[in-house]
């Protein structure tokens, strides 16, 4: 229990002694004036009237009631009409950093988690671009997350999921195929839905570069194909373009992460979902659970059994296509989290994944997985806009359409990056000032951090003290360690000049 969380539960207790309700809960604030003391209360204020005497007869009943000593509370003053201000004794506060010194880099850790495996989920964008600012906004709470549940005793593993299957995978292929025309001398012109970022027109001289140029008229053929919105006829060839294209942008989206200092435990592939059968045995399962039904060729999760507002569709027909909804992949995969001993997992997605929460968490309740609700978490953040030069930035030269991880690092730097991103809510809308970020004043809160790094470690410096040498042992107030041993001590900190 904190100091403060002590002194409280004192408070209340003494309350009690001199006729509070039992359930009186006291206030406790720091002052503004830091010379009046550590904490305040106004408990004396907010018992007056219950207990039918004036404020300052029930502060100084309060503090003849309180056990002070016990609290490591050195003086209790009343003031005003009825304030009692608290200043703990220097002796108490030494033993703490006795404490904090023994424990070492085990300090503030716990065991509440008691070993139990936890899943973070986070980041997992699609092998399509580099990271933009939104999965740098997922890396730096995802990584947060992970570190505190680290912290607090779990054992956790740090998951990436790439959705390297679906529309847009096709649309990656298709752009390649287009750009390696275009290499090629061929005239080509982007689909829509395809991906216009320079990065593109890279990864399609790099394969150029690995492989042997396609022949002409297979590219031509292939290119009015895209165009009329149909496969080109070398389904080989596209299926080559894909796999160069997603392993390449994998490849790019690691050294995006790797800048941010983000490192994660496991790659989980969509397509393995698909590969090893098992969107289709968790389709059979989710029929067998009686939670299924089929309407106009369509087959439904009967998802309002769970908190939808409308059943949802797992397979579309066949006049559509006979596909599965993208929800149903997803299941899949919770399915695997929970199989491989995960029983708490926890998602770190953008607002807009709002809907898949409900349909994901049904899709697993049919199962019997999940239950009581709540699995998987879902942790959702807000947009990000990036401002310089008091304008938004909306484009990369990289990646066309978008900010990306990479230019804000090299902007300002990951440090900063990785606060910008965790100083707001994550459910709030988060603006990135980059002309803030590079500021030198008291208005960046990177730069005051740096500053009181320095200013600490100028104490050190101008003292003539070495860290190194700090121990428990060093910690006492100075005439503690007096009377204890009737030395004369240096003192460590508190006459050394101010350091500028």
């Amino acid at each position: 229990m904190s100091a403060a969380a002590r002194l409280r539960a004192e408070v209340a207790r003494a309350a009690r002694a001199i006729g509070a309700p039992d359930d009186f809960v006291p206030v406790l604030e720091r002052p503004r004036d830091l010379a009046h003391g550590d904490w305040a209360t106004n408990a004396a204020m907010a018992l007056a009237r219950p207990l039918a005497r004036k404020p300052r007869e029930v502060a100084e009943a309060l503090v003849a009631a309180m056990r002070l000593a016990d609290v490591d509370v050195a003086t209790a003053d009343i003031a005003g009409p009825g304030f009692i201000n608290f200043r703990f004794d220097p002796a108490a506060m030494a033993r703490g950093l006795e404490t904090i010194l023994a424990a070492g880099t085990a300090f503030g850790m716990s065991t509440a988690g008691n070993g139990q495996q936890a899943v973070v989920e986070f980041v997992s964008a699609n092998p399509t671009g580099p990271l933009h600012v939104g999965h740098g906004r997922q890396a730096a709470l995802g990584d947060a997350i992970s570190a505190l549940l680290a912290a607090t005793g779990w054992q956790v593993s740090r998951e990436f999921y790439y959705n390297d299957a679906g529309t847009q995978i096709d649309n990656l292929a298709r752009s390649l195929w287009v750009r390696v025309a275009e290499v090629c001398a061929i005239p080509a012109t982007i689909p829509e839905g395809g991906y216009n970022g320079e990065y593109i027109a890279e990864i399609a001289r790099s394969w150029l570069a690995q492989h042997p140029a396609p022949d002409a008229g297979v590219l031509r053929e292939g290119v009015q194909a895209i165009l009329e919105g149909r496969r080109p006829a070398d389904g080989a060839l596209l299926e080559a373009f894909r796999a160069f294209a997603v392993a390449a942008l994998r490849a790019e989206q690691d050294l995006d992460l790797k800048a941010f200092g983000v490192a994660f435990d496991t790659y989980y592939l969509e397509s393995s979902l698909y590969a090893d059968g098992r969107v289709a045995r968790t389709v059979d399962a989710l029929i067998a659970s009686g939670h299924t039904y089929e309407e106009d060729g369509a087959l439904f999760l009967r998802t309002t059994a769970f908190g939808d507002d409308k059943d949802r569709v797992m397979r579309k027909s066949a006049a559509k296509g006979g596909d599965y909804t993208y929800f149903v992949p997803d299941v899949a995969y919770h399915v695997t989290k929970w199989e491989r001993g995960f029983r708490r997992a926890i998602n770190v997605q953008g607002a807009d994944h709002h809907s898949t929460t409900t349909r994901v968490r049904a899709g697993l309740q049919a199962l019997g997985i999940g239950i009581p609700e709540g699995y998987p978490e879902y942790v959702l953040h807000q947009m990000v806009t990036v401002t310089k030069g008091g304008e938004e930035v909306k484009i990369s030269k990289r990646a066309g359409s978008y900010v990306t991880v990479r230019d804000l690092i090299d902007w300002v730097g990951r440090d900063a990056v990785r606060y910008f991103f965790l100083m707001r809510k994550g459910d709030s809308q988060l603006q990135f000032d980059v002309d803030l970020a590079r500021s030198e004043s008291e208005e960046n809160p990177i730069y005051y951090i740096q500053m009181a790094h320095a200013r600490l470690a100028g104490i050190f410096r101008v003292g003539g003290i070495d860290p190194s040498g700090i121990t428990s042992a060093r910690t006492a107030p100075r005439r503690q360690l007096a009377a204890r041993d009737g030395a004369s001590h240096a003192p460590l900190v508190s006459q050394a000049p101010r350091a500028r």
